[in-house]
């Protein structure tokens, strides 16, 4: 993509009310913009981004039998009356819109309900099971106070799945499979090494949940670490019974601020009992249908990345979501060797190298600036001093100096 053609522009500034370094950046870089607290809209460069983290996402929920569904945000309050959560004093969260011929529907934040509902018309016995439907899709939440920029947000994309199975220790066996995934994903979008299986309480789910979080100041957790055990639990979580659902008496723990960035309850029958969901089992006798649900904010990780691996001149991708692969910066424009970047930029479009081409008619300190701030994993200059040389200037993101290659050598090394 030429940078000339993205309509998208840079800003020098944040804007005022925007105190995350998450939103700071990528308003700032043309990734979204920000329509009023907690709404984002994704611009080209985002939506890239987006696309490219919810494609490993995918990935690893098909890797372990996901089937990709997309269940509708409008909500027949039937199914949410059943199990108590259409109440506003029980889920005080809702978006709620009143329907002109009588009736109220809810906008989903969540979607444990409507999916029990519809697996009543699939599961009917023990052969029908298991099953493990996921969504990567639009949700909303009526927060208080929307904050942290793309991290805690009223609008919002969320992968959740969920499992049906035949029993509880089938449910157990599942939840390993996909903590698995989980890590494999973090490892995927860059941040495996800062990321950590968290033990916590379930909420209303369960009595306990394994939450994954990311060491970052920015975070509003705060995560006990054994490094020497390799678990994390959340510390307002922390007793001494759960040392003992765990093991972990007379551990030493140390004390870190995260970012939950995907989460694990194990529903039990609770919403199979509530809706009605059960299955014939071999001897013919009815059996609730034993649930899990499993989510991850992709909005949320796409901020998180950014909070966590940017430095002081702007954003740092990883090659695995970045927008763009290579940041082709051409000194060029409005000289006579005009022609010998776009020929580059041909080269390296022709060879299966995704790249914005910044060919655009403004000073280099500005075009370098531009760079640093979007960061696209590696950049590529071409100059007149560079043609001189026979070669380009290529420069890795996270790195000071930059090495001079020829054409060919360049390719070689991007491919």
């Amino acid at each position: 993509m030429r940078q000339s053609n993205l309509f998208t522009k840079t800003r020098k500034e944040a804007p005022k009310d925007e105190v995350s370094k998450n939103a700071q950046l990528l308003v700032r870089g043309g990734f979204v913009n920000k329509e009023m607290a907690g709404v984002y809209s994704l611009l080209p460069l985002g939506l890239r981004v987006m696309d490219k983290i919810s494609k490993i996402i995918r990935e690893e929920m098909d890797a372990i039998g996901g089937q990709e569904v997309h269940m509708t945000v409008l909500q027949d309050s039937a199914p949410w009356e059943k199990t108590g959560r259409w109440d506003d004093k029980v889920v005080d969260d809702w978006f709620k819109t009143d329907l002109k011929g009588g009736g109220t529907l809810g906008m989903a934040f969540t979607h444990e309900e409507p999916l029990t509902k519809l697996l009543r018309n699939h599961i009917h016995s023990y052969k029908d099971l298991p099953a493990f439907p996921y969504q990567i899709q639009t949700k909303f939440r009526n927060e208080l106070r929307a904050k942290s920029g793309m991290m805690r947000g009223r609008e919002f994309l969320m992968k959740d799945l969920y499992s049906f199975m035949a029993n509880e220790k089938e449910t157990d066996e599942f939840h390993k499979k996909v903590t698995v995934a989980y890590m494999n994903i973090f490892k995927r979008v860059g941040i495996g090494d800062i990321t950590y299986a968290t033990i916590s309480s379930g909420g209303s789910f369960s009595k306990y949940s394994t939450e994954f979080q990311t060491l970052s100041e920015a975070g509003e957790d705060t995560i006990l670490i054994s490094e020497d055990k390799k678990v994390a639990i959340n510390k307002g979580d922390y007793s001494k019974t759960l040392l003992k659902d765990f093991n972990l008496e007379g551990v030493a723990f140390d004390e870190k601020k995260s970012i939950e960035v995907g989460d694990i309850y194990k529903l039990g029958t609770k919403y199979s009992d509530a809706i009605g969901l059960t299955y014939k089992d071999k001897d013919g006798k009815e059996q609730p249908v034993n649930m899990g649900s499993y989510g991850i904010g992709v909005g949320r990780l796409m901020g998180t990345i950014v909070e966590t691996l940017s430095d002081d001149k702007g954003i740092v991708w990883p090659e695995s979501v970045a927008p763009f692969r290579v940041h082709l910066v051409s000194l060029l424009v409005n000289t006579d060797k005009s022609k010998e970047a776009d020929k580059l930029y041909k080269k390296l479009v022709d060879s299966g190298i995704e790249v914005l081409y910044d060919d655009r008619n403004i000073g280099a300190g500005e075009k370098l600036g531009d760079a640093d701030l979007i960061g696209i994993p590696y950049r590529v200059l071409i100059s007149e001093k560079t043609l001189t040389a026979g070669k380009v200037e290529f420069k890795k993101r996270t790195n000071k100096e930059p090495q001079m290659l020829d054409e060919n050598e360049l390719i070689e090394k991007l491919v």
